[in-house]
């Protein structure tokens, strides 16, 4: 495969926890030829998500994925099914597509939270659902200030009412550190992402999707009309093909996507269980999945269990020396905000790779110039709802259904300049962030 990263970061899941909350699934390999309406490259949500719907519809599809099940960020995120996935305030969708695409937008937004709901209750899919939406904290009194005129914004843009606390208020709900007030948008949920996952992978078996495993795609060719993905031992013949890789892309599977993405780096770590003397001692007790107001932003959640996760932004190299150093700059901070758990026992650690493009939103479409082909793809940190949604609305589209794909999501994003020397655009803009998070 023609990846951006170092093989490091394309590696097996070592130290993931939700690894070891569900049973492993073992699909078969192809190793010989085959027939489906719909191939698609990818067994993420997305890829999934499109085959449970595809094959709802009627359609015969196959799935290849190039590692095990659950292999990439689907089984490696942080279990934030909630609003997002474009970098982009409303205001700048409103200027690049009107008062309405902007609406369309936000719209999208609050449909995806709804159709993981609506695929683990269909499904009855047991994935550890937790934390009443989402708590933006505060992280300086700058920030505080701007969380009162946030929450009149998502109160016209989303039509509900946000929680507002001050920083005297958080000690009542759970909530302990040096944060300076909070913002609770009670849209989203927390979830296990490996379980729903394994749930999604058997609601899309049921359905009639066949899922192969350790199956990379290695080339798209077409002939006499129809797509031939081909992987080491054997070949899919099909009308229509979905690319749902997402930050694990091949730049040539196929060559439209050299340069399309930005893979970016995301690391969590996770304590022990944590008694009832350690959460009295950081005045933590909270359920509520929680992100801080930081460019740089880190993610935070008690798990049912106890078990607290922390996640932030990765390296820019998987070198074992920028590893090293990101796993100490992640305890770092994590001891900072809750300097009482500083000698809390770290159990396990993990990364995973996160998916940007240069229109900082996601992009579900066509692939120009390879007619019967389709991509869905870069949720800016935001998959499991956004992700799960696009995988929807691409089966839409390639079913010839009616879909309700907005203008910022359909406009094709350009490349990115650079070229496989890319990343180096995405340092200055962590140096600028970590400067404005001051």
């Amino acid at each position: 495969m023609k990846r951006l990263y170092e093989p490091a970061a394309y590696g097996p899941q070592q130290g993931c926890f939700w690894a070891e909350t569900v049973p492993a699934m073992d699909w078969p390999v192809l190793e010989d030829s085959t027939r489906a309406d719909v191939v698609i490259i990818g067994a993420g949500f997305t890829g999934l998500s499109a085959a449970l719907h595809l094959a709802q519809a009627g359609m015969d599809v196959v799935v290849l994925e190039a590692e095990t099940p659950g292999y990439g960020a689907s089984g490696r995120n942080g279990g934030f099914c909630c609003l997002g996935g474009s970098k982009l305030s409303n205001s700048a969708i409103a200027r690049q597509h009107g008062p309405e695409g902007a609406r369309d937008w936000v719209r999208t937004e609050v449909a995806a939270v709804d159709t993981v709901r609506g695929i683990l209750e269909n499904h009855r899919i047991d994935a550890d659902v937790h934390s009443d939406g989402e708590t933006l904290l505060a992280h300086n009194a700058r920030a505080f200030a701007g969380l009162q005129k946030h929450a009149i914004e998502q109160k016209t843009l989303y039509g509900v009412t946000p929680e507002f606390a001050s920083k005297f208020d958080l000690a009542g709900l759970g909530i302990g550190g040096d944060f300076y007030g909070a913002l609770t948008l009670p849209i989203g949920f927390a979830l296990n992402p490996r379980k729903y996952h394994a749930g999604l992978a058997i609601a899309a078996q049921s359905a009639g999707a066949r899922l192969f495993q350790n199956s990379p795609c290695d080339s798209i060719c077409e002939e006499n009309g129809h797509w031939i993905c081909k992987t080491a031992p054997g070949q899919v013949q099909a009308d229509k093909v979905l690319i749902a890789t997402n930050g694990y892309s091949s730049e040539d599977v196929p060559d439209w996507l050299a340069s399309r993405t930005m893979p970016v780096q995301s690391s969590i770590i996770l304590t022990h269980p944590l008694t009832d003397a350690e959460k009295q001692a950081q005045g933590w007790s909270s359920s509520q999945m929680c992100y801080d107001t930081r460019t740089m932003l880190h993610y935070f959640r008690m798990l049912p269990g106890g078990r607290f996760l922390f996640g932030m932004r990765g390296g820019l190299t998987a070198t074992p020396r920028e590893q090293t150093k990101i796993s100490r700059k992640i305890r770092e901070n994590f001891h900072r905000l809750f300097p009482a758990w500083s000698d809390v026992p770290i159990t396990h650690e993990w990364s995973g790779l996160l998916c940007l493009t240069s229109k900082l939103a996601p992009y579900v479409g066509p692939v120009s110039g390879m007619k019967g082909m389709f991509a869905a793809f870069g949720y800016h940190g935001n998959g499991v709802a956004m992700g799960s949604h696009s995988g929807k609305l691409a089966a839409d589209l390639i079913a010839g259904n009616s879909t309700d794909i907005p203008a910022l999501m359909a406009k094709e994003p350009r490349r990115f300049p650079l070229g496989k020397s890319r990343r180096l655009l995405m340092r200055p803009a962590y140096l600028a962030a970590e400067l404005l998070d001051l």
